[in-house]
């Protein structure tokens, strides 16, 4: 168990392309999207939008410009799967109905090594990815096949991905202020209780309110903007 609270670093909007994502948050807060870049390791692409307090929003969609997730020889490694369940037929499923916030990240700050920690208990954190974006780089908890992490079979985005930046600036510094913030973070679960147990083990039970539900796992990020609270989901 880490020996400090976790903090949100960013939330994700998932989309079938950037601009289709790019719309839903304009639409939505009154302030687009920008910036961002390619994850190549993953073959997927970002736009970044601030938020107050050191967080930020990220629009998630495949990179057309990466290729397929076949290796397109045979002697080429086979790509691995991408990160936040991008290469899941479910994701595909859902998308068609348009962008939607399917994951968080939490931050893990030093002393802490996230790696270390990782091996440490390797049941409860997914490996460790290096990353890079540009002139960024950090690590990241993702799972072998790419699914959202989970404990005792309990996710479907629900439970964060956890992330350390080995950079000293964070995206959030560079990104112009847009004036809104994150009121509260919520979701619902029909495992409710397994999903809290983790959430406390991780430190990042603080994070987000939970509450039970005979349904599929969900999302809600409540915001404050300059036009008033506003909803993405």
């Amino acid at each position: 168990m880490t020996a400090h609270p976790l903090r949100l670093d960013h939330l994700v909007i998932s989309a079938r392309t950037l601009d289709e994502g790019t719309q839903y948050v304009a639409d939505t807060l009154g302030v687009a999207p920008a910036g961002g870049g390619a994850h190549p390791l993953m073959r997927t692409h970002n736009r970044l939008l601030n938020l107050w307090g050191g967080a930020y929003l990220e629009v998630i969609a495949l990179d057309p410009r990466a290729g397929p997730a076949h290796a397109c020889a045979e002697a080429a490694p086979r790509p691995r799967p991408r990160l936040f369940a991008l290469d899941d037929p479910a994701t595909h499923a859902r998308l068609e109905n348009g962008p939607y916030l399917s994951h968080w990240v939490v931050r893990v700050e030093r002393p802490t090594h996230l790696p270390t920690w990782q091996a440490q208990y390797p049941q409860r954190i997914a490996p460790i990815v290096p990353m890079t974006r540009g002139d960024f780089t950090w690590s990241l908890s993702v799972t072998e096949n790419g699914a959202f992490p989970a404990w005792e079979g309990a996710g479907e985005g629900v439970l964060p991905s956890l992330i350390q930046w080995d950079t000293a600036r964070h995206p959030s510094t560079v990104l112009p202020d847009t004036g809104i913030a994150l009121k509260a973070l919520k979701a619902a679960h029909p495992r409710v209780d397994t999903v809290a147990a983790q959430l406390q083990w991780l430190g990042a039970a603080h994070l987000i309110e939970l509450q039970s539900t005979d349904g599929p796992a969900a999302l809600v990020a409540e915001l404050e903007t300059p036009n008033g609270l506003r909803t993405l989901k």
